[in-house]
Parts: C-alpha cells; sequence; structure tokens
C-alpha cells in the first residue's frame, strides 16, 4: 500500500511539473523600449544626421510566433545622399516596420523565418516596400547568425549579414555586450543600375559589393525589476571599394555611397 502511494504521488508530480511546464510555454512575453540616438543608419545608409532620433519599439512573442511594431521620430530633418526627408528642417515621425517572424528550435541552433512591411515617408521615390527573411543562430560562444533578406516590392536585392556577438559580466547582473556585423548585397532590379561617366546618369551594371560592416560596445544595466537601461556606441564602415565608391561626384550605388560613421545612444527596455 505504502508503495502504490509514493508511486500515486510520484505520478501526480510528474504530471504538475509537466503541466507547469506546458503553461510556461504556452506564456505570452515581449518588451518595449524606446532608444535615443544621435543618427538613424540602416545597412550603412545614413537616414538621419545632425539631428536626434527617437526609436520606440514594442516586440510581443508566443510559442516562438513574434510580432515587432519599431519607428523612428527624427527631431530634425536634414537630406543625406540616402535620405530625401518628407519635413526638411522640421521633425517627423518617418518609418514604421512592422515584423512577424516564427522561430524553431534544435538545440542550440534557431531557425527563424518572418516578413517585414516598411512604412516610409523619406525614400526616393517615395513609396512603402516589403521583404522576407531567413536566419540561422547557434548559441555558442559568439553566437554566430547567419540572415538573408529579400525585398520584394519596391527595390528588389537580396541582403545577406552575418553577425557575432557576446556578452562579458561585469558587476552582478550588469554585462558589457560587444557584437560585429558584415554584410554583402546583390541588386536585382533596374533601380540598382550604378552609376557610368559615359551616359551621366545610373545606367550600369547592377550593384553587388561587399556593402557594410559594423563593430559595436555597449552595457545593460539592470535598474529596476524587467527594467534595463543600455548605453552603446556603434561605428559603421564600408566593406568594399564598391560600398564607398564615387564616379564624377555621384555615388556609384543609386542609394548612396557608405561612409565611415559613428553612432552613440541610449535605450531603456522593460521586459514583460
Amino acid at each position: 500500500m505504502k508503495k502504490i502511494r509514493v508511486l500515486v504521488l510520484s505520478m501526480v508530480l510528474v504530471i504538475s511539473f509537466s503541466v507547469s511546464s506546458v503553461y510556461a510555454e504556452d506564456k505570452v512575453t515581449g518588451s518595449a523600449s524606446v532608444g535615443v540616438f544621435n543618427r538613424y543608419i540602416f545597412r550603412g545608409y545614413e537616414i538621419g544626421s545632425h539631428s536626434v532620433v527617437m526609436q520606440p519599439s514594442l516586440n510581443v512573442s508566443y510559442k516562438g510566433f513574434s510580432a515587432t511594431l519599431w519607428s523612428n521620430i527624427d527631431s530634425n530633418e536634414h537630406s543625406t545622399q540616402s535620405f530625401v526627408p518628407d519635413k526638411e528642417g522640421h521633425k517627423s515621425f518617418n518609418e514604421t516596420d512592422l515584423t512577424l517572424s516564427y522561430t524553431y528550435s534544435i538545440d542550440k541552433l534557431s531557425l527563424t523565418a518572418g516578413y517585414i512591411y516598411y512604412a516610409m515617408k523619406y525614400n526616393n521615390p517615395p513609396g512603402d516596400t516589403e521583404e522576407l527573411f531567413v536566419s540561422a543562430s547557434y548559441d555558442t560562444l559568439l553566437k554566430p547568425t547567419l540572415s538573408i533578406y529579400r525585398d520584394i516590392t519596391s527595390y528588389p536585392g537580396t541582403y545577406f549579414n552575418f553577425s557575432l556577438s557576446h556578452s562579458l559580466p561585469v558587476y552582478k547582473d550588469m554585462t558589457l555586450d560587444l557584437g560585429a556585423s558584415a554584410g554583402y548585397f546583390v541588386g536585382s532590379d533596374d533601380y540598382w543600375k550604378t552609376y557610368e561617366s559615359s551616359t551621366g546618369d545610373y545606367t550600369g551594371k547592377k550593384y553587388s559589393a561587399f556593402h557594410d560592416g559594423m563593430v559595436k560596445a555597449g552595457f545593460t544595466i539592470p535598474i529596476a525589476k524587467n527594467l534595463l537601461i543600455q548605453p552603446i556606441a556603434q561605428y559603421w564602415f564600408p566593406l568594399s571599394s564598391k560600398a564607398k565608391k564615387t564616379v564624377d561626384g555621384n555615388s556609384y550605388n543609386h542609394n548612396g555611397k557608405l561612409d565611415d560613421t559613428f553612432v552613440t545612444g541610449i535605450s531603456l527596455t522593460f521586459n514583460f
């Protein structure tokens, strides 16, 4: 009888643990954050410059599915070679992106596929665009991640990005966060034709090159339960002569040449 009671108790504990695990896995998680930076850089292109940009975001995840809403608010828009402001010299809420994705994990390997909708007011010519993407990440030292993005609407092309990241403990729960990435771009639409001296226009072969590089360092500092503050510094640079090339004073790449650029800022994140 005693053995039966022990067996029944063991079964109850196992079932309780299993049910708890299922509920834990079914829990909706997410984060809300806002970042303030000295400029907005996207894949090496300088979108916002000589102003302050604010970038709020909201992420919600459930059973591997995730939805993220991200925005950019420029305090004082100024033209750059990759940026045609909708409100020159004024504040503008000039971009909102919606990302939908699903992640499937196999041990330390995470595979993600998703869709991004870019609602933009500053691109030339104006118009929204969409991307499909896939990525693979391995949870080991440096956490190598390969991501591939394909524009399917306004600017058909494929962007490859390989990144590394690692966090080092500093004091209690504070960490030093290091990272680096490299991008390669292949244009497949006439928009990506390059500049030719002979025609004085973008009539050359389509842009394809090692594109942008980036290294970064920052801190993650817990300031309350589920609340983090993260100062960060990034250095962006062109990865090839094509990426920074100009012809007769015009950027070789229709979207603009890349420069060496520093980004600094701070973000506040609440996890739930």
